[in-house]
């Protein structure tokens, strides 16, 4: 094991052979550290931690008790094969939550980016790739395969059903079950996942222009009550406005998914 001289372990927890602790990090009582995890600078591990497999932890990252991160992932195609899971920096993954590393079917890799926060209970399945300050409140779930990108809050006892693409920006309710790809900025919610707008209050905080905003809610009607299929108005969206948004709104619509949109009401 490599442990950085700067670090702090409590002597009833145990680092594996093979482990490397990065410089400052605090590792507290009765945690269980695997041969094959790096932590980097200054990570925390308040109690009662159990990092395995081939797991990588950003610096500054804070991890709460009773979390379990990088044990096998919860499929029964998986063999043991070797693959990884990788969490960025500065995230903060709260007591009892779960990340499962990747699969070989599945590319091998589930990757978390930075500054994100995951609430009590929150689950990052295999093969998922999260981006960066997105959100998971206390139970929430996201299965296998999920591709979250930046700046999504996905509301409490949530369900994300395997392969979905969340869109840059996104909301989800609370008590919510999403089974199609959600468009960036979409507001989702109900049981069964109605897309009922645009995260406007999201948009305004990140303080996006006005005039993106206006471009945004005139694509949004346009995806709802254009003529032609779904596809056809996102195709049409950037033909009446040259605001990056409603671009990269469009160009996620069209981009390769093995989901179905959530369409507007």
């Amino acid at each position: 094991m490599s442990i950085d001289p700067t670090a702090q372990v409590h002597a009833s927890s145990i680092i594996e052979d093979g482990a490397v602790i990065g410089a400052d990090c605090v590792i507290g009582p009765f945690c269980v550290v695997g041969p094959k995890v790096k932590l980097g600078q200054g990570v925390v591990l308040k109690s009662h931690v159990v990092l395995a497999g081939d797991t990588e932890i950003g610096d500054e990252t804070v991890i709460f008790p009773f979390a379990s991160i990088g044990e096998v992932p919860q499929d029964l195609k998986f063999k043991g094969e070797d693959t990884k899971l990788i969490v960025g920096k500065r995230n903060r993954i709260r007591e009892g939550c779960t990340m499962n590393p990747g699969t070989e079917g599945g590319g091998g890799l589930t990757k978390v980016g930075d500054d994100c926060l995951f609430m009590t209970g929150a689950h990052v399945g295999h093969d998922a790739i999260v981006g960066n300050r997105v959100i998971m409140a206390n139970q929430a779930a996201l299965a296998g395969h999920c591709h979250v990108e930046d700046d999504v809050i996905i509301g409490g006892l949530s369900g994300i059903h395997q392969w979905v693409r969340l869109g840059r920006g996104a909301i989800i309710g609370a008590v919510t079950m999403v089974t199609n790809d959600v468009l960036p900025h979409g507001l989702v919610q109900g049981p069964r996942g109605q897309l009922d707008g645009l995260n406007l209050v999201g948009l305004k905080r990140k303080g996006v222009a006005r005039e993106d905003i206006t471009a945004l809610r005139a694509a949004f009607q346009t995806l709802a009550q254009g003529e032609g299929t779904f596809h056809e108005r996102a195709k049409r969206i950037t033909e009446d406005s040259d605001s990056e948004y409603v671009r990269y709104m469009a160009d996620f619509i069209l981009g390769a998914s093995d989901r179905s949109f959530l369409t507007p009401k």
